[in-house]
């Protein structure tokens, strides 16, 4: 009899929620599916997602064109059992019991979708390292 797993939550932040964590949100709830619960939110979030990050997000099988940029609340801290900053230098709420990861990570703001795919290819890496350690599937 399988016990039930806690499903792990992951929070990524970035200025504009506009390019590298809707990439990253997109990727992990694309490869770990409903094993992990998956936000993303900025302190600055933009009007629109970034046009070049849809682009390069589509050449992979992933659409992101709906997807809207959302404001950074406490409560979505409070509610993340990890939180990864994506290199920004943003001021993001602090708990106890958090895990906090920064990802350096060039951004894609104002870049074409040449300078968008190895941003992509790096964020798809790294998801795939964090699914690995905090829900790998049964018998990996």
């Amino acid at each position: 009899m399988n016990t039930p797993v806690e499903q792990p939550s992951v929070l990524f932040v970035c200025v504009h929620n506009a390019g590298r964590s809707q990439m990253a949100a997109a990727f992990l709830t694309h490869l770990a599916g409903d094993r992990v619960q998956v936000r993303s939110a900025g302190s600055a979030p933009a009007a629109t997602v970034n046009p070049a990050v849809v682009e390069a997000m589509a050449e992979v099988g992933i659409d992101v064109s709906a997807e809207v940029p959302k404001v950074l609340t406490v409560e979505a801290v409070q509610a993340s059992d990890v939180v990864i900053t994506m290199g920004c230098g943003d001021t993001c709420p602090v708990f106890p019991g958090k895990r906090y990861l920064d990802w350096e990570l060039q951004d894609p703001a104002g870049q074409g979708v040449d300078a968008v795919r190895p941003i992509r290819d790096e964020i798809e890496k790294r998801i795939r390292g964090l699914i690995d350690e905090i829900a790998p599937t049964a018998g990996a």
